[in-house]
């Protein structure tokens, strides 16, 4: 990080990354503290993006109560699928008959579904709607090369601008996370997700299922209309031969691995592919700075759940934020960030260390280790209790959850 001096703020909060997690910061912020806080957002890219991501996003019900907190929620609601069940097995592919070893189903104790279902590109159409009317303008082509700092201040190398807070909301491969000399464990996956949209033969009547196969989860996520969103997740260069067939050939390869009780299949759009890997900062904040969604991790698919965490988040930076700034405290100093940081942190490891744990777990197909997790998975399904506690870990009520899931204000 660049010694050079900024004595003189330009803005209060700067957010590096105009994507999902960056523009939901600044919304929260906005809805907190209204004209108090002067928010700038920026990004590398020539221009928004996301309006053609087909991937299937779930939103557990914090993240909901938060939305509709935010006004975003009426502005997709119309695109969002219920879901009310969700069934997990484990299988081979050729098997015919796929037993559920674990069925959660009903309503959660909040009497809400389990997930709600969404296409990414409603929810990034919603949300930049949103930021456009509260004046929230990013300004791209603004990457980031390094970092400069005064003494109460912060901001992009070689940029005009300075803030009292920068955050970094840019992504796995964040430029303001290495400007800030924060070190990250990082490893490939050496898998890949094949994402689509598709229409089976039979209704999906609001359930989510996923097969872990040998070669990796498999999961049908309910969309509105009776479609479908496909995750797919190979072996990279299994899913790199699975997008070179030709269209025909691939919808079979779907059929197959779909199984019998879905039906015929069509693929109405995609498939698109993306690599997949694990990144989680060692730390979440430094002098000045804070990070957030995938600048501060990067999870395995399986669950569902990154976009949700990158969501708490942003709800939760915003809090410890705008609280500090009521009390009179320098919301950018490290001694403030760090309270972020233990919030958020413990929240992420784990469900780091869940979902690469079940997925080295579910790869191996073992005789013996798939006799014992099938007869885990069978004994968390007669256990309703642990079946509850599921649903409130991926909804993050374990750990204390920011005042916006819980349909609060900040």
């Amino acid at each position: 990080m660049s010694a050079k001096s900024r004595q003189v703020p330009q803005a209060d909060v700067m957010i590096a990354g105009a994507g999902l997690a960056g523009r939901v910061l600044a919304l929260c912020l906005a809805e907190a503290a209204g004209r108090d806080l002067d928010i700038r957002l920026i990004d590398g890219a020539p221009g928004p993006g996301g309006h053609d991501d087909i991937r299937a996003y779930a939103l557990t019900p914090g993240a909901r109560q938060m939305f509709e907190m935010l006004g975003v929620w009426q502005r997709f609601e119309h695109e969002v699928q219920p879901a009310h069940e969700l069934r997990i097995g484990d299988c081979r592919a050729e098997e015919i008959i796929r037993p559920i070893l674990l069925n959660l189903q009903g309503d959660t104790e909040w009497g809400e579904p389990i997930a709600y279902f969404v296409e990414a590109r409603h929810l990034v159409r919603a949300v930049e709607q949103a930021c456009d009317e509260a004046s929230i303008r990013p300004a791209y082509g603004r990457r980031i090369r390094g970092l400069e700092r005064g003494p109460q201040s912060i901001g992009p190398l070689g940029e005009p601008q300075a803030a009292r807070l920068l955050v970094g909301a840019d992504g796995a491969r964040s430029a303001v996370r290495r400007g800030a000399g924060i070190g990250a464990v990082e490893w490939p996956y050496e898998q890949s997700a094949v994402v689509a949209i598709l229409k089976a033969e039979m209704p999906h009547e609001g359930a989510a299922v996923q097969h872990f196969l040998p070669s990796g989860p498999f999961a049908m996520l309910p969309l509105p209309e009776d479609r479908t969103g496909l995750v797919w997740t190979l072996p990279t260069k299994r899913a790199e031969a699975v997008m070179r067939l030709d269209a025909e050939a691939r919808r079979q390869e779907i059929e197959r691995a779909a199984g019998p009780e879905f039906g015929a299949i069509e693929v109405v759009e995609g498939p698109l592919s993306f690599p997949l890997s694990l990144v989680l900062a060692r730390r979440y904040a430094a002098e000045r700075v804070a990070l957030i969604g995938d600048a501060a991790h990067r999870l395995h698919p399986l669950a569902g759940l990154g976009l949700n965490v990158g969501l708490r988040d942003a709800a939760a930076l915003a809090e410890v934020v705008v609280e500090a700034a009521r009390r009179g405290e320098d919301f950018g100093s490290l001694h403030v960030l760090e309270r972020y940081a233990r919030w958020r942190r413990p929240d992420a490891v784990a469900i780091a260390a869940a979902t690469d744990g079940l997925n080295r777990l579910f790869a191996a197909d073992w005789g013996p280790l798939r006799t014992l997790r099938d007869v885990g998975l069978s004994l968390v399904e007669r256990a309703p209790r642990i079946k509850a506690r599921l649903t409130q870990d991926a909804d993050g009520r374990i750990v204390t959850p920011p005042r916006l899931f819980t349909g609060l204000p900040i």
